[in-house]
C-alpha cells in the first residue's frame, strides 16, 4: 500500500470512527472479494423485514432508511471490486428527533476476507484498521534441532507457512548407550569387567579401515540406571545386555550397518571376536527384561570396542557424527524452505530467527540461508519453542525489535534529506511554497510530509506528487530527526533536479 492510498484509508476510519449512534443503528456491511453482491443484496432485504420489529420507532425508522441506501447502492453495482467492498450507512444527525441519513463505501486497499453486517452503535473498522498495519510483513522462522515453524507476521497476525521435522531420533545421544557392569572386555594379557575398568586401560577394538584387531585406549566411563535392558543371544551360547539404544555392527554380506539395540531381529549376523580372530555370528535370541539395571557407558579414542566377545559402539563420538549429519541436512531443508515462502515475496521487510542459542547462531552462521535472504534477517531472539506458540513468543519478544525498524528506516531518510539540505541544497526543498513549486516544475523525486501536517494540504501535496510519479513518505515525530523536520515545516522533498 502506497502514502497516498494509507492516508486515504487512515482518513476514512477517522471519519467513521467520529460517529456515535444513539441506538444499535449504525450499519456496517463487508462484502468480501469474489463474492456475489446479488447475495448480499437478498440477505439485506430479508434484515429489512427483521428491522420492521425493532420497538423504538425512532431506531426502526433510521436502520430501514440505512438499509435502503445501502440496498439501493448494492442494486447499481454491476459486480463486486476485486478487493470487495465496504458499506456504511446511519443517522450522524447531531439533533436528537432530527435524521441525517449518510451512505459512505470503500474498496479497501487489499482484498477483504471477511462477510460481515452489523447494526450497533459504532460502525466496525477492524478490518479496515488492520490493513494499515500489513502493507509490509515480516518472516518469521522458530527452529532448534528436531523441529522448525515458519510464518508470517501481517499486522498483527501469524500464519503458519511451513512445519517440519528434522528426523532426528531423541535416542541419539551421548551416555545412553550401556552395557551390563558384568560385561567383560579384553585388555591383552587378561579380560576385565567393565565396572572395574581404568580410564586409560587400553582395550581390544576393530580398525575398520585395515579389518585388524586393535587396541584402544578408554577415554570416559560413567554408570546409568535403566529400567529395561535387552539380553542379545548369539549362536555360540555366548551372550551381551545393554540398553535398547546401545548401537551393534550388522554384517550384511560385504556390508556393515549400524543398528540400535531394540531393531536387532532373530537372524542378523553380529561382528565378534575370539580375542584372536574376527567372526561373523547370527542372533539366536534377543530377551527383554524389566526391572532396575547397573550398566556403564565408556567412551575409546578409535569409536568402537570388543565386549562379552561382540562388537560394540563407542558411546558418543560416533553418535555426536550422526546427529551433526542430520542437524546439517536439516538446517538445509529448513533454509530451502525459507527461501520458497520469502525470496521472491517484495513485501517481506525483513526475517526474524528465534531459538535456543546454539541452534539459531549455528543455523545463521553457517551460511545455510542465500546472501539475499541473509541480508533480510534483521535479528535473533531466543526462545525455548519451535512450533506455532513459539512463533507467537518470538513476535512478542521482538515488539521493540519491530517498531525498531520503522525508526531507523525514519532516521535513514531524514537523514539523507538533512545531508542534501546541507551539502546540496539545490537537490532539497522544504516548506510549502518552495515544495509546491518544485512539484509544478515535476522536479520532486520524493515527497516527504510530517504525520502531524495539515490532512487537507497531505493529500493537496500527495496528489500533486502522485500526477508526477513522485515517492511518497510519511514520517512520524517519535525520533528527533522527525521532531526536527516537523519544526522545520513537516513539508520536504528531495528533488531530480534543482529549480529557480
Amino acid at each position: 500500500m502506497d502514502e497516498s492510498t494509507k492516508l486515504k484509508l487512515e482518513e476514512f476510519i477517522e471519519t467513521l470512527e467520529g460517529f456515535r449512534g444513539r441506538a444499535t443503528e449504525l450499519i456496517t456491511v463487508y462484502v468480501p472479494a469474489g463474492y456475489d453482491v446479488n447475495s448480499v443484496q437478498k440477505q439485506l432485504e430479508a434484515e429489512r423485514s427483521t428491522a420492521k420489529n425493532i420497538k423504538s420507532t425512532s431506531t426502526r425508522k433510521n436502520v430501514l432508511d440505512s438499509l435502503e441506501k445501502i440496498i439501493r447502492r448494492l442494486k447499481e453495482s454491476k459486480k463486486n471490486p476485486p478487493n470487495g467492498l465496504a458499506l456504511f450507512a446511519g443517522n450522524v444527525s447531531d439533533v436528537e428527533g432530527q435524521q441525517d441519513i449518510q451512505l459512505w463505501e470503500i474498496e479497501p486497499p487489499e482484498p477483504l476476507n471477511m462477510r460481515l453486517y452489523r447494526c450497533d452503535k459504532e460502525f466496525v473498522l477492524d478490518a479496515l484498521r488492520e490493513m494499515l498495519e500489513v502493507s509490509e510483513i515480516y518472516g518469521l522462522l522458530v527452529m532448534d534441532r528436531k523441529e522448525a515453524t515458519i510464518g508470517v507476521l501481517e499486522g498483527k497476525k501469524v500464519n503458519v507457512i511451513q512445519k517440519m521435522t528434522s528426523g532426528v531420533p531423541s535416542k541419539i545421544r551421548a551416555g545412553g548407550q550401556c552395557l551390563a557392569e558384568d560385561s567383560w572386555v579384553n585388555l591383552g594379557n587378561k579380560n576385565r569387567y567393565l565396572r572395574d575398568l581404568r580410564i586409560n586401560d587400553k582395550i581390544l577394538s576393530l580398525d575398520f579401515k585395515s579389518n585388524k584387531l586393535i587396541f584402544t585406549k578408554v577415554n570416559k566411563r560413567w554408570g546409568v540406571i535403566k529400567n529395561k535392558v535387552l539380553e542379545i543371544v548369539l549362536e555360540d551360547e555366548c551372550s551381551i545386555i545393554c540398553s535398547l539404544d546401545h548401537i551393534f555392527f550388522v554384517k550384511n554380506k560385504e556390508t556393515i550397518k549400524e543398528v540400535f539395540a531394540e531393531d536387532l531381529r532373530k537372524g542378523d549376523v553380529l561382528i565378534c571376536s575370539n580375542n584372536h580372530d574376527i567372526l561373523n555370528l547370527e542372533i539366536k535370541e534377543i530377551i527383554e527384561n524389566v526391572g532396575e539395571f547397573k550398566l556403564i557407558d565408556i567412551e575409546t579414542e578409535i569409536g568402537n570396542f570388543f565386549a562379552n566377545g561382540t562388537l560394540v559402539h563407542n558411546s558418543s563420538q560416533r553418535f555426536h557424527r550422526i546427529t551433526e549429519g542430520l542437524v546439517k541436512e536439516f538446517y538445509r531443508r529448513i533454509a530451502e524452505e525459507v527461501k520458497n515462502a520469502f525470496f521472491d515475496n517484495k513485501r517481506v521487510k525483513g526475517i526474524i530467527v528465534g531459538g535456543p542459542i546454539p541452534t539459531k547462531d549455528e543455523f545463521l552462521e553457517g551460511g545455510y540461508l542465500q546472501t539475499q535472504l541473509q541480508d533480510k534477517v534483521i535479528g535473533a531472539v531466543d526462545i525455548g519453542d519451535a512450533d506455532e506458540s513459539g512463533l507467537g513468543e518470538l513476535v512478542e519478544k521482538s515488539q521493540d525489535l519491530l517498531s525498531q525498524q520503522e525508526i531507523i528506516y525514519e532516521k535513514k531518510l531524514l537523514t539523507k534529506f538533512f545531508e542534501t539540505l546541507g551539502k546540496n541544497p539545490k537537490l532539497a526543498a522544504y516548506r510549502e511554497e518552495a515544495v509546491r513549486h518544485a512539484l509544478q516544475y515535476g522536479a520532486v523525486e520524493t515527497l516527504i510530509l510530517s504525520k502531524s501536517v495539515d490532512k487537507t494540504l497531505s493529500r493537496e501535496l500527495i496528489k500533486l506528487a502522485e500526477n508526477i510519479g513522485s515517492k511518497i513518505e510519511v514520517v512520524s515525530t517519535d525520533t528527533t530527526e522527525g521532531e526536527q523536520f516537523f519544526n522545520l515545516s513537516g513539508i520536504g522533498a528531495l528533488l531530480r533536479f534543482g529549480v529557480n
